[in-house]
């Protein structure tokens, strides 16, 4: 009885693994991506990754096909991450940016006598590559940097990026508030030294 049970349950196991591993390829490459952003080391995002799929297999029997897979999936990502994070963070990491205004690019760009011309702020941008970028982005305290990449790199909801955090729909909305400042001031520190641009009263400066 126990041969039969077993033989006829060998094809759905084999149909379980086969759609799970289905659903992981469409989200692969963005669990990849964000857990690279989130360790900032290929060989601990790759660790991160198969812990992720790990977790999420053993799990799988849980998941309603017809859910939101991929919010299912970086749910389980960002709590290895939280859960390792823990293990190895010796401080609570605290950032001030209340210097930082809704229009600090902005400003910094009208303060320049060389991008005053540029008038918008995302053009600023153009001066720095996109590695650059990425560094800035993981750069950000880990509590920031998680709802910038869920939000504007990944494309979730405030709602979603709720669930996936397990935290008030509010903080939520006040870390990625924070981390977007945040965000601004490091990447207009890395245009400001490394193409020499000067605001007023700083004298002047090689431009561009």
């Amino acid at each position: 009885m126990e041969q039969q049970l077993a033989a006829a349950g060998a094809p759905r196991a084999e149909a379980e693994r086969a759609r799970f591993e289905a659903l992981v390829r469409q989200h692969l490459d963005a669990l990849y991506g964000a857990a690279l952003r989130l360790t900032r080391n290929r060989a601990d995002a790759e660790d991160l990754i198969q812990e992720t799929l790990l977790k999420a297999w053993r799990s799988f029997h849980t998941f309603t096909e017809g859910t939101n897979a991929r919010a299912w999936l970086f749910r389980i990502l960002m709590n290895a991450h939280i859960d390792r994070y823990r293990k190895t963070a010796r401080e609570p990491e605290t950032t001030d940016v209340e210097d930082v205004g809704e229009f600090y690019l902005y400003n910094k760009v009208q303060e320049s006598e060389q991008l005053r011309g540029v008038g918008d702020p995302e053009k600023l941008l153009e001066h720095v590559m996109e590695h650059q970028v990425r560094e800035a982005l993981e750069s950000l305290p880990d509590h920031f940097r998680s709802v910038v990449i869920l939000a504007d790199l990944q494309g979730f909801s405030y709602k979603e990026i709720a669930d996936i955090l397990g935290i008030p729909v509010g903080t939520v909305m006040s870390r990625l508030f924070r981390g977007r400042r945040l965000l601004q001031r490091k990447l207009w520190d890395y245009v400001r030294s490394h193409h020499r641009i000067t605001t007023a009263g700083e004298g002047a400066s090689v431009g561009l």
